[in-house]
């Protein structure tokens, strides 16, 4: 097993050395919670040529994949689903043990209206049955996709001519998954907060600079007023990374 990585704690009572999964590890005591995973460079890239990879370090890996084995599923759309290249997720033997009383891995749920997927990628074929894919989708997505997809994942219809996502939280919890993480993309989470449906953003902060035209964590219309944040805690490493966790005001 891999060493736990220690961070220190800047914010709210500053502490050295504390493990990971002590410093990130999802709050007890409630019944569900959705939190939402990123990484984004100084300038507010979260992408790097397109894709997510390149801005994280080791570190922020560990955390993507402690991430995974605390949920208990994981929530993508279908466009980073596709860009990234999306498998199931692996049993990580250094998270291992988080997975107790539970699938070795949690499921993917990929959200998607038109079902534009490819229904023989490793995503669908290679998942185990522990762990089926999950699509969500509304009522008016394509017949002739909806009937392929159900062949080879199980099949939520939240909406009717979009997906509704306070609806699909509440099918996911009703399954049995209240610790739901939202990789993204960026449309996705822009989503989520106009549903209300995030409580949590786990952001890593890379001391970079990118520019250009990369994505960022959000897209789409304007908040109308912006939505307030509230840092809950703050991370950092020596090697100039932060690790935040920010909850929507009430």
């Amino acid at each position: 097993m891999t060493e736990d990585p220690r961070i220190n704690r800047l914010f709210p009572i500053q502490a050295k050395g504390l493990s990971l999964q002590e410093a990130l590890a999802f709050p007890s005591g409630v019944g569900r919670w959705v939190r939402a995973v990123f990484v984004a460079s100084v300038d507010g890239a979260a992408t790097v040529a397109g894709h997510a990879g390149g801005l994280g370090n080791d570190i922020d890996k560990q955390l993507f994949a402690l991430n995974r084995a605390l949920a208990d599923v994981i929530l993508v759309g279908a466009g980073t689903a596709r860009t990234e290249i999306y498998g199931p997720a692996e049993d990580d033997p250094q998270w291992r043990h988080l997975r107790d009383n539970r699938s070795p891995t949690a499921p993917m749920a990929v959200v998607s209206h038109s079902l534009d997927l490819d229904f023989s990628a490793s995503l669908f074929t290679e998942a185990p049955d522990s762990a089926k894919t999950i699509l969500i989708t509304c009522a008016d997505a394509p017949a002739r996709a909806r009937a392929a997809a159900a062949e080879v994942a199980e099949v939520i219809v939240a909406g009717h001519s979009s997906v509704d996502l306070s609806a699909a939280i509440g099918a996911l919890h009703n399954r049995g998954f209240a610790r739901i993480v939202c990789e993204g993309g960026p449309q996705l989470f822009t989503d989520l907060l106009e549903a209300g449906g995030v409580d949590e953003l786990c952001l890593t902060r890379s001391p970079n600079l990118v520019a250009g035209a990369e994505t960022t964590i959000l897209r789409g219309g304007q908040f109308e007023p912006p939505i307030d944040l509230e840092l809950e805690s703050l991370y950092g490493t020596e090697d100039g990374y932060l690790y935040l966790l920010y909850r929507p005001v009430a």
